[in-house]
């Protein structure tokens, strides 16, 4: 069958399906674009919408390198019979140790302290930092990155609590299982790994975030949207919330000096201002490892479901 490319992703998934009699057409061939006798597309960033999905009227799958899917119209595949496919195994690992590394860096006030040191400023006592040990930290969102995550923080000494909704049972015994009313009890630390649906969407909010007993620490590593930074800043400002590492933004890639006066861009300034919130461009999946993985699971899972090309 076969399988265009619309962005461009590790060699080893063409190399793959090529091998198993596929024909690959590459995100940068002249035929890409024709979709007409297309049976396969593989994306990373690109929508895929009801426009694309006319245009390939042989289509049985669309491929994601990735676990999020809201660059595709899931409903619109379901009702023409698409299969939906995505890779989420393939860059939890990165994901989860990005995030590690962003509740150590809040408890720590490791880039204050780097940028003092650099200063010639020497500020210890100001710089004393929170130990994760004996801290409880809630995880919301027990999906493959939710749960890689909670496994990072075994032999820290600390109590893991995770709140799923649409998930019952089967969680390692090193995660307790609880309703929202308990993590907001409990928790010291949250972190988000949710995919972002109208249900995710602002679902981090000013309600959500003023429910806690006492203040947190906040880290979403999932998508931007999921949490209103509005709500968040508020809630810095009151002492709600002590710090945030945001590896996503509600306003990603979005080039402050060309937005419009207005709300976004009022929020955007008030966040890149703030002292208390360590921001990364989205890389907790962007590792070299990641890369390769992503590609080699979708083949995995295509060559699982069409394992020899049809004439």
């Amino acid at each position: 069958m076969r399988v265009h490319f619309l962005d461009e992703v590790h060699p080893v998934l063409a190399e793959r399906l090529t091998a198993a009699g596929h024909t690959c057409i590459a995100h940068d061939h002249p035929e890409a674009e024709a979709l007409e006798r297309c049976a396969g597309l593989v994306v990373r960033s690109t929508r895929v919408g009801r426009d694309v999905l006319d245009r390939a009227p042989a289509l049985r799958f669309v491929a994601r390198v990735g676990s999020g899917l809201e660059n595709i119209d899931t409903a619109a595949c379901a009702a023409r019979g698409v299969e939906v496919i995505n890779s989420p195994e393939g860059n939890r690992d990165g994901v989860a140790e990005h995030t590690l590394l962003l509740v150590l860096a809040l408890l720590k006030h490791l880039p204050r302290a780097d940028r003092q040191v650099h200063a010639g400023q020497w500020r210890r006592e100001e710089n004393r930092g929170t130990d994760l040990h004996g801290l409880t930290v809630g995880i919301i969102g027990l999906g493959h990155m939710g749960l890689a995550f909670a496994d990072r923080l075994q032999g820290f000494g600390v109590r893991v609590l995770g709140h799923d909704k649409y998930r019952d049972g089967h969680t390692p015994p090193h995660v307790e299982e609880c309703d929202l009313a308990t993590l907001h009890r409990e928790s010291d630390i949250v972190s988000l790994h949710l995919p972002l649906t109208p249900e995710t969407h602002h679902y981090a909010d000013a309600r959500f975030l003023s429910a806690f007993a006492r203040p947190i620490r906040l880290v979403n590593t999932s998508r931007g949207p999921v949490l209103h930074t509005a709500a968040l800043l508020d809630a810095l400002d009151s002492g709600r919330v002590l710090a945030a590492g945001l590896d996503v933004l509600e306003f990603e890639r979005a080039d402050l000096s060309g937005l419009d006066p207005g709300p976004e861009a009022s929020v955007l300034e008030r966040l890149l201002r703030h002292d208390r919130v360590i921001l990364t461009p989205h890389i907790a999946g962007v590792t070299h490892e990641g890369r390769y993985k992503m590609a080699a699971v979708l083949a995995d899972k295509i060559l699982t479901r069409f394992p020899h090309a049809e004439p």
